[in-house]
């Protein structure tokens, strides 16, 4: 029997938003099509993403990696500027931000994604 896919309606995402609220939804549903490939669960479900501000100047997104020896950095945050390019209105400067404080813990992940981990 395999393990149950998160329901990624099931939860809100774990992570600030400030902006315009019409782009809420969108640049959530962008981001949630990220996939960290080592877990193959949704960055927003791992609870990589810290913070997303949306504004007239531009947008940032501050996030983190579940360890900074994370191999697949670079392939995450390409992927988050491109799904967010899809999504955000043309243009927009767009800043990707790794910190690692506060450190990425389990407690970070959606209850879905505990479960899908066996967690």
């Amino acid at each position: 029997m395999s393990a149950p896919v998160p329901d990624p309606q099931a939860e809100a995402p774990r992570f600030e938003f400030e902006g315009d609220e019409a782009l809420r939804a969108p640049v959530t549903q962008a981001l949630r099509r990220v996939v960290d490939p080592e877990v193959a669960l949704s960055i927003v479900d791992v609870g990589l993403i810290y913070r997303v501000r949306v504004g007239a100047d531009g947008a940032h997104v501050l996030m983190t990696m579940t360890s900074a020896a994370c191999p697949v950095t670079d392939v995450i945050v390409e992927d988050v500027q491109a799904e967010l390019d899809r999504v955000l209105p043309p243009a927009l400067p767009l800043e990707v931000e790794l910190t690692y404080e506060p450190p990425w813990t389990p407690e970070r992940m959606s209850e879905s994604a505990r479960r899908f981990m066996r967690w």
